[in-house]
């Protein structure tokens, strides 16, 4: 499958299927998943990273059994908008699982996403570090995946 953007994703899905969003860390992949009417995130794990094709089986699994029909990725791009090591890993990662499982990937600007949710874990939930390490990246990933289908729904779904 190729890589998209939002809306030639959104319209590339097989109907009714979720969106499975992705926050890619050098140690964690956060994973948030859509409802199947592409308005609402929710955060569903976070994968201890290990060899690709370790990851990959994990992958195919939640794929087949939450009905996922398409992938989005936060693409970490720098403050000025470009693009250093960590968004070609990301795209490097994307391009490698969509050889081994045939869905539509689209990227979406993932900056300051895991600051502003650990902001909001402390400021509004008063969560200790402990107990944010566990929950950051999977809600690092609803973030980015809630923007990604707010685009959509506002139909501007180019990133």
């Amino acid at each position: 499958m190729a890589i998209n953007d939002l809306i030639k994703l959104a319209n590339n899905k097989v109907a009714g299927t979720r969106i499975l969003g992705f926050d890619l860390g050098t140690k964690t992949i956060g994973l948030a998943l859509s409802d199947p009417g592409l308005t609402v995130a929710s955060p569903i794990q976070t994968l201890q990273r290990r060899k690709f094709s370790a990851d990959v089986v994990i992958l195919q699994s939640l794929v087949g059994e939450r009905n996922i029909g398409a992938f989005v990725f936060g693409l970490p791009t720098n403050m000025d908008g470009s693009e250093g090591p960590r968004a070609q890993g990301t795209r490097d990662f994307a391009t490698n699982l969509v050889n081994h499982i045939k869905l539509p990937v689209a990227f979406w600007d993932e900056r300051l996403s895991t600051a502003v949710v650990e902001r909001l874990m402390i400021d509004e939930a008063d969560l200790s570090r402990k107990k944010r390490a566990g929950s950051v990246d999977k809600l690092a990933a609803a973030y980015i995946l809630q923007g990604a289908l707010d685009a959509l729904a506002t139909n501007q779904g180019t990133a």
